[in-house]
């Protein structure tokens, strides 16, 4: 099968090749998925599940992606609640090959059923900006109807989720990007925009929540914004400042089978809308990595046509 595999840590992007590569083994409980879409992270190459397994061992050539949507087209031994043919998406397993592939072995628990219609390069943009957004909001910021939600990369693909999120759940949303993301972040519905190159980040006040994808600086900074008994959350770095009198969390998503059905029925019902920022073939998956051009929302990979 084609796939784009790493070899060379020291080579960063140019290391990403299209290659030739064996059909991957179905585990217990896995399947194999023929994908079709596929959804992959810039800062991969710099996470330790690119370049070993979980006992530490080198698993080079090793695939990148860990976001996908396509047709089961094996089961593997004791494997239950998914049959051959079905459309699925979902998450594959930091440590092992992933989506930028024709084919992936995933755990059957980390996938979800896919409606019919729904298309695959949607659905490839939705498993780790979904539950990303979620988890962070909800289960780690505990945001409430009528708080106020400070979201940081506002356009992204986390954070266009979030926007939406946050809205529907009641709150009160300020958003943050560049200045090319100001109308998109208010198409989605924030109530207050601010362009981090030329507004002061001061200028949001105190929030309930923070959201942050960005890390560093504004990480730092957002701490100070939190009112007491808020949460900063983030997922780029854990936080080195804390708010005075409230929470810091550093979490990385993990599968959820069931919240993945909500919210591609939040899709399905037009109440939630993933960026698509662009689509790329298998070919070329080494360049969108680097893209020559920020897009707002998420690049998506195709890689298979047809249903």
């Amino acid at each position: 099968m084609r796939a784009i595999t790493v070899r060379d840590r020291a080579a960063g992007l140019a290391g990403l090749s299209l290659t030739e590569e064996p059909y991957p083994h179905a585990a217990e409980n896995d399947v194999i998925v023929r994908v079709h879409a596929a959804g992959f992270t810039p800062g991969e190459l710099d996470w330790p599940g690119t370049w070993s397994d979980r006992a530490g061992r080198d698993r080079t050539p090793s695939v990148p992606g860990h976001e996908l949507s396509g047709v089961v087209a094996e089961l593997g031994y004791g494997t239950t609640g998914l049959t051959v043919g079905q459309r699925v998406f979902g998450l594959t397993d930091w440590a092992r090959n992933g989506s930028l592939a024709e084919y992936a072995a995933v755990e059957a628990r980390n996938l979800a059923p896919l409606p019919a219609d729904v298309d695959h390069t949607v659905a490839a943009a939705l498993p780790i900006s979904g539950l990303t957004a979620w988890q962070g909001l909800f289960e780690h910021g505990r945001l409430a109807t009528g708080q106020t939600v400070l979201i940081h990369g506002a356009a992204g693909g986390v954070g266009s989720v979030a926007v939406q999120l946050a809205r529907e759940a009641g709150a009160r949303v300020i958003g943050t990007g560049r200045a090319g993301d100001r109308d998109t972040a208010l198409g989605l519905g924030v109530d207050v925009f601010l362009d981090l190159q030329a507004d002061s980040l001061e200028d949001a006040g105190q929030v309930d929540v923070v959201l942050d994808v960005i890390g560093g600086d504004i990480l730092d900074r957002s701490a100070a914004l939190v009112r007491a008994g808020g949460t900063l959350v983030t997922i780029a770095s854990p936080p080195t400042i804390r708010p005075r009198d409230g929470q810091a969390i550093f979490f990385v998503v993990e599968p959820d089978r069931a919240r993945l059905t909500d919210l591609v029925r939040r899709v399905r019902d037009g109440r939630l809308r993933p960026i698509v920022g662009a689509v790329r073939t298998l070919a070329e998956a080494p360049s969108a990595f680097a893209p020559a051009q920020r897009t707002p929302g998420k690049t998506i990979i195709r890689v298979a046509e047809g249903e």
